[in-house]
């Protein structure tokens, strides 16, 4: 099969669909959004870290250990950020450190603060906190912080100074710092709830495909046993109808024993009324089905001589693809770290082969509740019964790969 049989390599979404607001997304802007900010607030706090109280030993030990533990923290949000893993650990230990740096605050300090040493420097490190709190807690919690930590910074700015100066500044620093980390925190409530409102839209949106998939499946196999009701039982009982004679009536006797025989393998197999459809056909149908599911999915094809195929195993295969690619867009997960990929290739020179793949959440299929029919009868049973195979490889947080042979190996000369 030459390349120009499929469509192009890489089968991508449509433009519309590549600015979609979702979870996924909208939690690794915020997520990065904060770390770089929370760089940039540390850089400029810096400096004010390191002339503030260095005459005294043991103000300046508590400003080396606070931050070396929050520069620790933010670089691992930094990490994590980018590479989207364990997003909510460091932010949530830079938002607890911070509470703790501002609690030992009044213990570390010797001598109070005067008018000319400014901003203590943890306040440039307030609105930072609360927006790391807003990314690591639940609503609520994140709520409480930044009522909370803002408090008890200006507590802490009261205990180190006894000048009116500083104590209004504190004042208007926590003021401040809560109107701000509370639009932090309804700007990332809002985004939250609409990247799950546009997530909820698009698995219904794929339950619906889903459904079409599976109706279609079902009217494919309402054609093909009403091609056999008219074919054969309607000759049937036609021909007993004519019958006068005993050999007329052998011969409808036989043709009615004929007739309940391909309507039992209908049932358990789906007829096949001789019909085949070209392996490159197929391959070219399972690949724009992907593309109309508008997630990205990588063609992995290889070139193989074009084999025939029977209908009924076509549309096997077809169907239990579709529903790979389907499970996979809606459990997998989803964002730039989820690759997913189609192969199509030969099977011993007999059939076809075709492979859905991807990198995401994984389960384990052994744990498969026996109502979940999706795998089991919608891709092993369905194959199965066209003399095929397909097999499912799983592992939580490993990916998962649906493998679909036609034949089946055992079959397979």
């Amino acid at each position: 099969m030459v390349a120009e049989d499929l469509p192009p390599r890489s089968i991508q979404q449509s433009r519309p669909s590549r600015g979609a607001l979702s979870r996924r997304q909208v939690e690794a802007l915020l997520s990065r959004v904060v770390a770089a900010f929370g760089v940039l607030f540390v850089v400029q706090t810096a400096p004010t870290a390191y002339l503030q109280r260095l005459h005294e030993h043991e103000q300046l030990q508590w400003t080396r250990l606070v931050v070396l533990l929050l520069c620790s923290s933010l670089l691992a949000a930094v990490i994590a950020a980018i590479a989207q893993r364990w997003v909510k650990v460091p932010a949530m230990a830079f938002a607890i450190l911070y509470l703790l740096a501002v609690a030992t605050w009044p213990l570390a300090s010797r001598t109070p603060l005067h008018v000319d040493d400014g901003n203590p420097w943890l306040y440039y490190l307030l609105t930072v906190a609360t927006a790391m709190a807003a990314i690591a807690f639940r609503p609520r919690v994140a709520a409480l912080y930044l009522f909370v930590v803002p408090t008890c910074y200006a507590y802490a700015a009261f205990a180190t100074s006894d000048e009116v100066t500083i104590r209004a500044d504190a004042i208007l620093g926590t003021i401040y710092s809560i109107i701000v980390g509370g639009i932090v925190l309804i700007i990332i409530a809002m985004l939250r709830q609409a990247s799950e409102t546009v997530d909820k839209a698009q698995a219904t949106a794929l339950e619906s495909y889903a459904e079409a998939v599976r109706r279609h499946a079902t009217e494919v196999e309402r054609v093909q046993v009403d091609a056999i009701v008219h074919d054969s039982v309607l000759t049937t009982l036609l021909s007993a109808a004519r019958a006068t004679t005993p050999d007329a009536q052998a011969l409808s006797a036989q043709m009615a024993a004929n007739a309940i025989g391909f309507l039992h393998q209908a049932a358990v197999v789906g007829p096949d009324d001789g019909s085949t459809v070209s392996s490159t056909a197929l391959a070219r149908r399972v690949a724009s089905a992907a593309l109309e599911l508008g997630v990205p999915f990588e063609l992995r094809a290889r070139s193989f001589v074009p084999r025939a195929i029977p209908t009924p195993a076509a549309e096997a295969v077809f169907s239990a693809a579709v529903q790979a690619m389907v499970n996979s867009v809606q459990h997998a997960g989803k964002g730039a770290s989820v690759t997913r990929w189609l192969a199509v290739r030969e099977v011993s020179h007999l059939g076809i082969a075709v492979e859905v793949g991807d990198t995401g959440a994984g389960f384990a299929p052994d744990e498969v509740p026996n109502e979940r029919i999706g795998v089991r009868v919608s891709i092993v049973e369905r194959v199965a019964n066209a003399g095929g195979s397909a097999e499912v490889d799983s592992q939580p947080g490993e990916g998962t790969v649906v493998t679909i042979r036609w034949p089946s190996t055992g079959s397979a000369t």
